[in-house]
């Protein structure tokens, strides 16, 4: 993807996950990265998630220690156990105040940010983005059933980004599966399921 001036990524980690998932897209963070780097343009690529320490921690840690390992600033909290009111243990997933609060920050650094997300509670950020004048590209998709983009922050942002366009350049290859397969098979201990190798 060819970048104008400097650029910093924000993927809202759950929401781009389940996008990616709707699509049948299996993600290869680094090509991820590499198609968002074009002429050293990007100065940050940040990602958030949050983790219940109990249960799925153990799954997304070999995925978020690659990135942070791996060009990706993360952001990783704890979820917060709520009672539902009626007796059911839920959980508060939450990462879009650190999101917000990194994007408004690197503001004046920045020329563009792109939002990976397609959740409607960032138009707000979208907006103060724009305000400072940084050029604001939302990546989501409208065509899973339903769109898991918000109507309000796709007519919010400067420019949209169906996620299934991107398949060729951030999709795993077969020749790529194939030799993270051959390596697993290898040695099983040695690369996670879902980490980019």
């Amino acid at each position: 993807m060819k970048n104008s001036g400097k650029t910093a990524l924000f993927i809202d980690g759950q929401n781009f996950y389940y996008t990616a998932k709707a699509l049948g897209l299996d993600v290869d963070y680094r090509r991820l990265l590499e198609a968002f780097s074009g002429d050293d343009a990007l100065i940050r690529a940040y990602f958030y998630t949050t983790v219940v320490e109990a249960d799925d921690f153990q799954s997304v840690r070999p995925l978020v220690d690659w990135l942070d390992y791996n060009g990706y600033t993360v952001r990783a909290k704890p979820a917060k156990e709520f009672d539902d009111g009626d007796g059911r243990r839920k959980f508060k997933r939450s990462i879009g105040i650190e999101l917000t609060v990194d994007a408004l920050e690197l503001a004046s650094h920045v020329d563009r940010a792109v939002l990976f997300t397609g959740d409607g509670d960032y138009r707000a950020l979208a907006e103060a983005l724009q305000r400072r004048g940084v050029h604001v590209t939302v990546v989501s998709t409208m065509r899973s059933k339903p769109p898991m983009i918000a109507d309000e922050l796709r007519r919010q942002a400067d420019s949209f980004v169906d996620l299934d366009d991107l398949r060729s350049q951030i999709g795993r290859s077969n020749a790529h599966v194939a030799r993270a397969q051959e390596r697993k098979a290898r040695n099983p201990l040695a690369v996670a399921e879902n980490v980019p190798v």
